[in-house]
């Protein structure tokens, strides 16, 4: 296995990054509340990192990922490129993709999706579904939502159709949330059923776990140059050997996230079977991202406490991930079974 990123991916990633640091500041990001920096999702579209997903792959979008969790930038780049780009590319007829690529690379279009399966919505013969979702993230913004019914099978509607209700909601993380009720919304199918859902699934916890790895990345730089520049007795907090063992921890943690989510996109990429890799590098960024992001505060002493700091949005995003497409001990007995059902 070679994690190394071809110079597509590098140069993407790169771009990112500083497209990331110089528009998602915190002045920027307390500005924005709990919405959508529009004009950092016009920049990134701009600059075709959307639509270059499509070339430089599920790893490729897993360091574009990274970047954005550095900054925790608000923009539904991984919900538009998980639900929207990658499942239509895989799973959509040619009409399908003529149809929806264009629109969602240049950031007409904004996609999420309600995953994973709660058995919640029901679709009748004609295609029609019907039920409700607590919580989508980027469902204030997004235009499509790629919806699961009870039986695994993919649908996608737009959110301004007939039948199709969103209202605000607010979670842990500020992802421009939303609750959906159906009730006779007309749906086009996409893929081939529940093979469809359990590879869009796997693509989006990859992709997820990607993501929480720049959001553990950033909690522990933040914290490193606060506690090599705050003294306490005269010399740095980072002097100190139970900070050291603290950090060194939270540093182990990300670096296993990052290489279970590299591992998990490499294998996708390649068209190999990749189902318990990502449930593994899902695993890792829940258990070891909370661990990574309750550090960074703490390690902040009293200053970690603010809910105005910086390090407090990454605490946030992290509780977010950590529940979102399912708990450490959920994904874990999900693992359980895949493994045990290989074996037989």
């Amino acid at each position: 296995m070679d994690f190394r990123p071809t110079e597509e991916q590098a140069a993407a990633a790169d771009l990112a990054a500083r497209i990331f640091r110089d528009l998602s500041t915190h002045e920027r990001l307390t500005a924005a509340g709990t919405g959508t920096d529009a004009e950092l999702w016009k920049a990134l579209t701009t600059a075709q990192l959307v639509a270059a997903v499509t070339d430089v792959g599920l790893l490729g979008l897993v360091l574009l990922l990274e970047e954005q969790g550095r900054t925790t930038a608000q923009v539904p780049l991984a919900a538009t490129c998980v639900y929207g780009l990658l499942a239509v590319t895989a799973h959509g007829t040619r009409e399908q993709r003529d149809r929806l690529l264009p629109a969602l690379a240049d950031g007409a279009a904004v996609a999420t999706g309600a995953f994973p399966d709660r058995g919640r919505i029901h679709a009748d013969a004609a295609g029609r579904l019907s039920g409700a979702l607590p919580s989508v993230p980027w469902l204030r913004d997004a235009t499509h939502v790629l919806v699961p019914d009870a039986g695994r099978r993919l649908w996608l509607l737009r959110t301004d159709d007939p039948g199709v209700t969103t209202e605000p909601v607010e979670t842990t993380a500020p992802w421009s949330a939303g609750r959906l009720t159906l009730d006779g919304a007309a749906a086009e199918p996409l893929g081939n059923g529940p093979d469809a859902y359990e590879q869009v699934l796997d693509t989006a916890r990859t992709a997820f776990a990607g993501l929480q790895v720049g959001v553990c990345a950033g909690s522990l730089a933040r914290a490193v140059s606060h506690t090599s520049t705050r003294e306490q007795f005269g010399r740095p907090l980072s002097t100190n050997q139970g900070v050291q063992l603290r950090a060194a921890d939270a540093y182990m943690d990300t670096e296993a996230i990052r290489v279970t989510a590299y591992e998990a996109a490499w294998r996708a990429d390649q068209r190999l079977p990749a189902r318990e890799h990502a449930l593994t590098a899902a695993w890792w960024a829940s258990e070891a991202g909370t661990r990574v992001v309750h550090a960074g505060q703490h390690l902040h002493g009293g200053t970690g406490a603010d809910l105005d700091h910086p390090v407090h949005r990454h605490f946030l995003w992290g509780r977010q991930l950590d529940a979102y497409l399912g708990s450490g001990p959920a994904l874990l007995a999900e693992l359980g079974a895949v493994l045990t059902k290989e074996q037989r």
